[in-house]
């Protein structure tokens, strides 16, 4: 594989660490050797395939019932399962263990993180493993099987992903005498506005989040909606330009001129308990905002103002290139196993993650259980209508960081949105730089 490093190659994880991989070879062996782990006498005789994941809780456990399934499924592969915290504290602990070449063989890596993985050349391309047609590529569904497709090649496959989804308090909905639907625009939710507030208990018509619950993946869509960029494919910053100011200051008047809206530390916690009659969540929280919620719940697509937007997010599988043939290999028989539609299914139905094959969604499986959890089956209707994140936050250094602490400005001490999204732009134009010679001709 050709090396495409820049002057100053490096990659950048969360938090502005800087990990330099310069030193490190793609491709080959070259003394590379797995991390320990727990040693399980299961694990005797067969290929052992490490695992760097990124769910806890509820997830972990859905998880780690994919893989014991798999291990139970066949005598001659291992996969061991190693937690290894958030997506940004996985990544970061893959950059520390490139560097150090004791790396997993293969990882789960979030939609910002697995690019900078693959500018750095320390992805497998990995469309020659689905040759024998299983699992065919195609049936992936198409946008998500092509956000990890670059340069003619497979290098990130779906598994757990996710868009933003609209939630809304339908008790508080029926109360104000509302349609016992989400606004089709954000104008109208606007409008709806002055009934919510007025409910007993003062309730704010909707809660928006902060950077460190990723305000920018929610706001990208809102940004689409006004006809706005992030960003273009060649890193140049667009969330100055008029569309994208317009998007940041209706926020501002929804919160600071009409009082209508906020900016909550946890808008999962604040929609669950009454605060905030609509928020917008991950298709991930439904199970957990449905069980903890006293009332009944609503989704609907995300609102339009000039045109429909909803950015996917969530996580991928990747397989390093430097671990050794044999357990590339397999790791990828894995990918294949949770690729089977009865996985998928349950993967899905047991996480909230979206169904990523198509063999999946028309299974009876998940048939059954769109019919049962018609919430569920929003995000799923919604899927077709998603596109793939601006370069801004998912190549840029800090972009979700430098977009997200700007949103706060916006949400919490009033500043003017043309002010605050030009500061934004220019940073992003200088961080980008650092990716701009590494990235060109390869996205």
């Amino acid at each position: 594989m050709n090396k495409r490093m820049s002057r100053r190659n490096f990659l950048v994880v969360s938090g502005g660490t800087l990990v330099s991989l310069a030193a490190f070879g793609c491709g080959g062996t070259g003394g590379v050797q797995q991390p320990e782990g727990e040693g399980s006498e299961e694990a005797e005789g067969r290929t052992r395939v490490v695992f760097w994941t990124a769910f806890a809780e509820k997830n972990g456990e859905a998880l780690q019932k994919l893989v014991d399934d798999f291990n139970a499924s066949q005598e001659d592969i291992f996969i061991e399962n190693q937690f290894q915290g958030t997506y940004e504290e996985t990544a970061q602990k893959l950059a520390t263990a490139l560097a150090a070449q004791q790396i997993p063989d293969m990882a789960v890596l979030s939609e910002v993180t697995w690019n900078r993985f693959f500018l750095d050349d320390t992805l497998e391309p990995l469309t020659s493993y689905f040759s024998g047609g299983d699992p065919d590529p195609e049936d992936y569904v198409e946008s998500l099987i092509g956000e990890g497709t670059r340069e003619g090649e497979i290098w990130w496959v779906p598994f757990a992903r996710s868009t933003p989804l609209f939630y809304y308090n339908r008790d508080m909905f029926a109360q104000a005498g509302l349609p016992d639907r989400g606004p089709e625009t954000w104008e109208e939710l606007r409008e709806w506005g002055r009934d919510l507030v007025s409910l007993s208990g003062n309730p704010k018509a909707h809660a928006f989040t902060n950077a460190a619950r990723y305000n920018a993946w929610y706001f990208h869509g809102n940004v689409w909606q006004w006809g706005g960029n992030y960003s273009d494919e060649n890193f140049n910053a667009l969330i100055g330009e008029a569309p994208a100011v317009e998007a940041g200051e209706f926020a501002r008047r929804l919160i600071h001129e009409d009082e209508l809206a906020y900016m909550a530390d946890d808008q999962t916690l604040d929609f669950a308990n009454g605060l905030a009659a609509t928020t917008m969540e991950s298709t991930g929280a439904l199970g957990g905002i449905t069980s903890s919620s006293q009332f009944e719940v609503g989704t609907a697509m995300l609102p339009e103002q000039r045109e429909f937007g909803c950015p996917t997010g969530g996580a991928g599988l990747g397989i390093l290139a430097a671990a050794p043939d044999e357990r590339k290999q397999a790791a990828f028989e894995f990918i294949k196993f949770a690729a089977r539609p009865e996985n998928v299914a349950f993967w899905s139905t047991a996480t909230g993650y979206m169904p990523v094959t198509k063999s999946a969604q028309e299974s009876s499986e998940m048939q059954s259980y769109f019919q049962e959890n018609p919430n569920f089956k929003v995000a799923v209707d919604q899927l077709p209508n998603t596109q793939p994140q601006d370069t801004a936050r998912t190549i840029i250094p800090n972009g979700d960081t430098t977009i997200g602490t700007g949103l706060e400005r916006i949400f919490v001490s009033n500043e003017p949105a043309e002010a605050v999204f030009g500061e934004v732009a220019q940073q992003l134009e200088t961080d980008a730089q650092d990716v701009k010679e590494q990235a060109a001709g390869r996205l």
